[in-house]
């Protein structure tokens, strides 16, 4: 890995538009193979869609608590995760013992009914909040457009031709988590974050930020970066599964947030990983596994017990 002090910034252009990418390739592979972060800009995404999904998000943190537990998040993994309730304990990178200082409304992929062969298959909870579902629906589909395209575009930074793993993506797990993070004590202890450090065990994550801050990418050195907004633009990073992918290549790199504005903190990452029933292994033509092989709704499994109350061994359905 190789130090870094900013995070670089891709212009998608060509990507969007149908034009030449070879350059834009080349960007994704330097920007993903040192840092593992990234800006993008010129993205395609309308804006009014990201400026609703924020609306939709404040207007559904401002609900009485009463109202938002009554859709809790189910083993399906859709609904309200109340502050305290996740805790980042499979973290390596640092002692967590606190629960992150967030609360989040959590989407993913809209299913009729719950599949029991097809690990967190099922409906979504929705609020009782007018034009909620819609604005996160068309949000969700305008970025998993883009995350389809952005894998596209990592399979030729890291010179795989086998477009086959693209197929794992036609019906994807999508995650849509609308993220607040109250302001955090001025006192508050070290080890206290509002979400604390940790490397995203999916393949992309793509984040939309608003005006207040508070997101760090830790450098090979163990220094902090800070990964500020620019209007518009999300935060890209790589996660676990494209790193094993790539046999190596795209860096999934640390990183958390600690809100020490004094402001409330709203974000909306969204996470595009390929379907649950999906093999993960080092791509043919990335060199000499690294890595070996790994079913992807296996794994999720072992994330989500271990760091959900309501995914934890003896837990009622709900």
């Amino acid at each position: 890995m190789t130090e870094f002090t900013e995070i670089p910034v891709l212009d998608l252009a060509p990507l969007i538009n149908g034009g030449d990418t070879s350059s834009l390739a080349l960007e994704f592979a330097e920007a993903y193979g040192k840092t593992g972060f990234g800006y993008v800009v010129n993205h395609g995404v309308d804006p009014d869609l990201r400026a609703a999904v924020f609306a939709a998000s404040r207007a559904f943190h401002a609900l009485p608590e009463i109202e938002k537990q009554a859709i809790a998040l189910d083993k399906c993994h859709r609904g309200y995760i109340a502050i305290n309730t996740s805790t980042d304990v499979n973290s390596d990178l640092a002692k967590v013992t606190k629960p992150n200082q967030s609360a989040s409304f959590m989407m993913m992929r809209e299913d009729a009914e719950v599949d029991p062969a097809i690990y967190l298959s099922g409906p979504n909870q929705w609020p009782g909040l007018e034009g909620f579902q819609e604005a996160c629906e068309a949000y969700a589909q305008a970025m998993t457009n883009l995350g389809y395209k952005l894998m596209g575009l990592a399979l030729d930074a890291i010179g795989v031709d086998d477009r086959s793993i693209l197929d794992a993506f036609q019906t994807p797990t999508i995650w849509l988590r609308l993220l607040h993070y109250p302001p955090q004590p001025p006192q508050a202890p070290e080890d206290l974050f509002g979400s604390a450090p940790h490397k995203d065990f999916g393949c992309l994550t793509l984040l939309a930020q608003d005006n207040v801050g508070g997101l760090q990418v830790q450098t090979p050195a163990g220094h902090w970066v800070d990964a500020p907004p620019i209007e518009n633009a999300f935060v890209v990073n790589v996660g676990d599964m494209l790193h094993r992918l790539s046999n190596g290549k795209l860096l999934s790199t640390p990183h958390r947030v600690i809100n020490a504005t004094g402001q409330q903190r709203y974000s909306v990452p969204f996470f595009f990983d390929p379907h649950v029933s999906a093999e993960i292994a080092p791509l043919p033509g990335t060199g000499t596994a690294r890595f070996d092989p790994l079913n992807f709704g296996e794994f999720l499994r072992g994330e989500l017990e271990a760091s959900y109350e309501a995914h934890q061994v003896g837990q009622p359905d709900t």
